[in-house]
């Protein structure tokens, strides 16, 4: 009997992977293509929207040479190809399918003054109520909002109804079927500030007030639908069914089974996304959660709570190639447990400020606690240690208002291979933590979808297991002391998160911590600035 096998693309940041894999959800074949980005100028992050589609045609090229190559050359067996992408990114392209200009990544800062400017404001209220989301760079609303004050060509566009828009997946599908299918999925619908979740469709309301009333949007769908097919420009005989589309994020959760609530998924990744299963009902936050969908197929919605930690894997990077502390980030895992403990020592990685649950992106990074006894060891032990602590932080404001306690906690990313840290992170949260050992998660998560959608799997109690090399860490004996340990990352967030009072006077610039009789001082000495987290 023949094996069915799924095509999964899984096109990120850096790059776009393509994997096949068999019924099990095993590895048949990979292939992938680097992608480029552009910094124009400080904040902004661009990439070729004809790049982005041209590393997908690579990868699959190459991937398809390894699947004849090792499985055979019957490539009708791969029954369905499923999309996860970058979230947030997106393009704009007019009729003939021509970029208006770069794709915009998630990680561009440019509307940093957009979204101060709707902080604070009626409709900052509003776009939290009905698209779950707050207004920061890292969602796709306001950078295009800066498009249309700062780029007329895009705002003529825009206004006469020329200008299709799409993140990363609808870009693709559209390239891929060669302009027939214009569509997105509600995982990368609802991060645009566009989407009402919890009606599921785009909302008006806010595209008017954003003076974006004449842009087009691709029909919105479950994860699981027939999205079209492609050849992927000939590099198929005959043309594969696309029945999944989903963002990489939710794609990880779906990979990791996070099918009820209180199941929580962390990608350890440069950054590090969390997401609570939170059941088939919204759960509202005012404490730094974004509510958002988990993941849908068919009928069933599952929302969840997300979590965004800035720096996660970029702060060993760092050590590694800014200090030069680490040959290998590998090594930090042997050098954290060189020491009985960080000796004192806390990093605080606010390299791009404070993602969850703070949302303080004016403060920098501080490592404190130094003594003539520290070593890079305790350093090294610091960073990581700051991992964990970012996520306790960040399960900890789930749990508070949704009222779920969380059940257990699957990893996935580069990180995961960290003994020490998942170890450390059982200790702190008092709970399992799972790696389930799976490569490349979000391209399983999405060959999974795929599967679903197309009948490969009746439903999801048949989806493939794959747990040959899940490894669980449950809570030890170090628990009391390394919640005295987080009690002290706790004491230096706050010291770090409170607000500044800046005196200024021709001579000098003077920086306290507290704030006595400010409006004195304000009026003795100059301007007093505030720093205020969100």
């Amino acid at each position: 009997m023949k094996k069915d096998y799924l095509l999964a693309i899984d096109q990120g940041t850096s790059s776009t992977k393509v994997v096949v894999f068999d019924r099990e959800g095993r590895i048949a074949a990979k292939g992938t293509s680097p992608l480029s980005s552009l910094y124009p100028q400080p904040g902004f992050v661009e990439q070729d929207p004809l790049e982005i589609y041209q590393t997908v045609l690579s990868a699959v090229r190459s991937c398809l040479d390894q699947f004849r190559r090792e499985v055979g050359s019957d490539l009708s067996r791969i029954r369905a190809c499923g999309i996860s992408n970058q979230r947030e990114t997106f393009c704009l392209w007019d009729e003939q399918g021509r970029p208006l200009c770069p794709a915009v990544v998630w990680q561009c800062k440019r509307s940093s003054e957009i979204c101060g400017r709707l902080r604070g404001s009626s409709l900052e209220g509003e776009i939290i109520r009905r698209t779950g989301l707050i207004a920061d760079p890292y969602f796709s609303g306001t950078k295009l909002i800066w498009l249309m004050e700062n780029r007329p060509e895009i705002q003529a566009a825009v206004r006469s109804g020329r200008a299709f828009f799409g993140t990363v997946d609808t870009w693709l599908l559209y390239k891929l079927t060669g302009g027939r299918r214009y569509l997105t999925d509600y995982t990368n619908a609802c991060r645009t500030l566009f989407f009402h979740i919890d009606r599921l469709g785009w909302d008006t309301d806010l595209l008017s007030a954003f003076g974006l009333s004449g842009l087009k949007l691709p029909e919105v769908r479950p994860s699981t639908f027939d999205f079209g097919r492609t050849d992927f420009e000939g590099l198929l005989p005959e043309p594969l069914e696309i029945s999944a589309l989903v963002g990489d994020s939710h794609a990880a959760a779906f990979g990791e089974r996070c099918f009820t609530p209180g199941t929580a998924k962390a990608t350890l990744g440069t950054g590090c996304s969390i997401l609570l299963n939170t059941g088939s009902q919204r759960v509202s936050s005012d404490n730094g959660m974004m509510s958002t969908i988990g993941w849908s197929v068919g009928e069933r919605v599952d929302y969840a709570l997300e979590g965004i930690i800035v720096s996660c894997g970029a702060t060993i990077q760092w050590l590694k190639d800014n200090l030069g502390l680490l040959r290998d980030s590998g090594d930090s895992e042997a050098m954290a447990q060189a020491v009985p403990n960080n000796g004192g020592v806390y990093l605080i990685p606010a390299f791009s400020g404070l993602g969850a649950p703070y949302w303080n992106m004016n403060i920098k990074a501080v490592i404190s606690g130094l003594t003539l006894g520290s070593t890079r060891n305790h350093l090294v032990r610091a960073a990581l240690e700051s991992i964990p602590y970012q996520i306790q932080d960040v399960i900890g404001a789930m749990e508070a208002c949704s009222g779920l306690s969380l059940s257990q906690l699957r990893v996935d990313g580069g990180i995961s291979r960290n003994r020490f840290l998942l170890q450390f992170l059982a200790d702190l949260l008092g709970k399992e933590v799972v790696n389930i050992g799976i490569q490349d998660v979000s391209a399983f998560g999405a060959a999974c979808l795929a599967g679903l959608g197309a009948g490969v799997y009746p439903d999801l109690e048949r989806l493939p297991q794959n747990v040959l090399g899940e490894v669980k860490y449950q809570p030890g004996a170090h628990r009391e002391e390394v919640q005295k340990g987080y009690e002290g990352w706790l004491l230096e967030v706050e010291r770090l998160n409170r607000p500044l009072t800046v005196c200024q006077t021709d001579q000098e610039a003077q920086v306290k911590r507290r704030r006595p009789r400010i409006e004195e001082i304000a009026g003795k000495k100059g301007e007093v600035f505030v720093g205020k987290g969100r």
